[in-house]
C-alpha cells in the first residue's frame, strides 16, 4: 500500500513546487523538444535538468524526464545526448516510447519508464518492455477488467524489472482526454503541418465545428459542436477501484497547466489516497473532492472513462477552462517579515479588498493560497487599495520577494 505514488506534472520551477508541497510523491517534466508537450508547456531547457533533480531529491521526491515523442534518425543523438546529461543529472527515470531511446537509456544505466505513447494495452507487451523498463503506463482506453488481469499476470509470472522489482503499472487518473487512441491524432499534422506525435498539438480538436453537406449547402444540426473534444478525466470518485486493481503510480496530466492546478489536484488525490490506504474509504468524501477539483482549469469532468466500460460520449461544451475561479494578477511580494508572518505587496493592477481570496505564486513557494483579513496601508487599516499602493496583509506562511500576486476571482459563464 504505502509503495503507491502519485505523479505530479510540472511546466515550471513553481510547479516542481507546488506538487513537492502538496505531497506529491514524483515530478515529470520535459525538456528541449523530444516531449509531447515541447510546444504546449512552458517547457525546461537542458540546464534545467540538474537543477529540477536536485530540488526534488532534497524533498525525497523522484524525478522523471518525458522523451516520449517520434524521434527521426537525425534526431537520435539528440535524444541519446539527452539522456546522458539525464544520468548525470541523476534523474530517477526516463519516460520513452521509441524503443531506441527506450533501450539506449536502459544500456546506460537510467531507470525507464513505457509512456502512455507505446500504447501498451495487453500483458504480453508489459512482459516483452519488462527486459527495458521497471514501470509500464497503460493505455488509457482500457478497462478495470482489462488493468486488473495485468497486474495479476505480474505477481502471477512474478514479472521483474531490470531493478529486480516486480513490474510496475502506472496509469493516468486525471486531466484531459484525446479524442485518439493514447493521443495518437493527426488533425494538427493535416492543417498546420505541426504534428501532435512531435509535441506539436495545436488542439484542433478543441474547437467548435460545423457540419455542412457541400451538394445542398444544408447545415446538419447538431446538439454539441465540440464533437471531437472530450471532457477531463476524473477518477476520484473511484479511485479506490484502481489501487484494488493493483494500479502503483497514479498520474496526473497536465505540463501545461498553472502551479495552482498543480497543487489542488495533487492535494485532492492524496486525500482520496491517504483513506485507501488507511482502509477507510467513504464515498461521500470521495465526491465531495470534486468541488476542490473544479476550482482550477477543467472541461468539465467523466466520472467514470474507459476505466469502468463507458464509451467516449463526454464532450465538451465549450472550448476552453470552465474553472470556478480565474485568477487576476494584481501584486507583487516586495518583503516578507517572516517574526511577524506579514508581507508586504506593491499593488500593480486591480483593486484588493478585505476578505478576498488571493493566490501567490513563486519558484520557491510554489503556491499559497489564502483570504485577506486585513489590509495596512501607511500603518493604518484600509479597507481597499488600488495600483501603486504599497501596503501589508498576514500570511502565515512563508512566501518571497517577487512572488506574484492574483486575486482569486468566480468566474462567470452566464446563463
Amino acid at each position: 500500500m504505502n509503495s503507491v505514488e502519485i505523479m505530479a506534472p510540472a511546466g515550471s520551477y513553481e510547479a516542481v513546487t507546488a506538487a513537492i508541497n502538496a505531497g506529491a510523491n514524483s515530478i515529470y517534466f520535459g525538456a528541449g523538444q523530444l516531449n509531447m508537450r515541447a510546444r504546449s508547456s512552458a517547457n525546461f531547457q537542458e540546464d534545467d535538468i540538474k537543477k529540477i533533480s536536485a530540488i526534488c531529491a532534497e524533498s525525497n521526491v523522484k524525478s522523471y524526464l518525458v522523451l516520449n515523442t517520434i524521434v527521426y534518425d537525425n534526431e537520435l543523438a539528440e535524444a541519446f545526448r539527452i539522456c546522458d546529461i539525464a544520468k548525470c543529472a541523476k534523474i530517477s527515470a526516463i519516460i520513452a516510447s521509441d524503443i531506441s531511446i527506450i533501450q539506449y537509456a536502459h544500456n546506460i544505466g537510467i531507470e525507464v519508464h513505457i509512456s502512455v505513447q507505446a500504447n501498451v494495452s495487453n500483458y504480453s507487451a508489459v512482459k516483452f518492455f519488462a527486459q527495458f523498463a521497471d514501470v509500464v503506463v497503460l493505455a488509457r482506453e482500457l478497462s478495470i477488467k482489462q488493468i486488473k488481469y495485468i497486474t495479476s499476470k505480474i505477481k502471477e509470472d512474478n514479472l521483474i524489472g531490470p531493478s529486480g522489482n516486480l513490474i510496475k503499472i502506472e496509469l493516468f487518473i486525471h486531466g484531459a482526454l484525446c479524442v485518439a487512441i493514447s493521443g495518437k491524432c493527426y488533425m494538427s499534422l493535416a492543417l498546420y503541418n505541426s504534428s501532435a506525435n512531435r509535441g506539436g498539438c495545436y488542439q484542433t480538436c478543441r474547437r467548435e465545428y460545423k457540419v455542412i453537406d457541400e451538394q445542398t449547402d444544408d447545415e446538419l444540426i447538431i446538439d454539441n459542436k465540440n464533437v471531437m473534444s472530450p471532457k477531463d478525466l476524473c477518477t476520484i470518485t473511484f479511485l479506490n477501484i484502481l489501487l484494488d486493481a493493483g494500479v502503483s503510480v497514479l498520474k496526473i496530466e497536465g505540463r501545461g497547466r498553472s502551479p495552482d492546478y498543480v497543487s489542488i489536484v495533487v492535494t485532492a488525490y492524496k486525500q482520496a489516497l491517504d483513506m485507501w490506504k488507511c482502509n477507510a474509504w467513504e464515498q461521500e468524501k470521495a465526491i465531495k473532492l470534486i468541488k476542490d477539483l473544479e476550482t482550477v482549469f477543467n472541461r468539465g469532468f467523466w466520472h467514470g472513462g474507459y476505466y469502468l466500460g463507458e464509451k467516449l460520449g463526454e464532450w465538451c461544451n465549450s472550448e476552453g477552462n470552465i474553472a470556478k475561479y480565474k485568477k487576476e494578477y494584481i501584486a507583487d511580494i516586495s518583503n516578507y517579515f517572516s517574526k511577524i508572518g506579514v508581507a508586504e505587496l506593491t499593488m500593480m493592477a486591480g483593486i484588493l479588498h478585505v476578505d478576498s481570496e488571493i493566490v501567490i505564486i513563486g519558484p520557491t513557494t510554489g503556491v499559497e493560497i489564502i483570504k485577506v483579513t486585513e489590509i495596512r496601508l501607511a500603518n493604518k487599516s484600509t479597507n481597499s487599495v488600488k495600483k501603486g499602493a504599497v501596503i501589508s496583509i498576514p500570511i502565515p506562511k512563508r512566501v518571497r520577494k517577487n512572488d506574484k500576486v492574483y486575486l482569486r476571482v468566480v468566474q462567470n459563464f452566464g446563463d
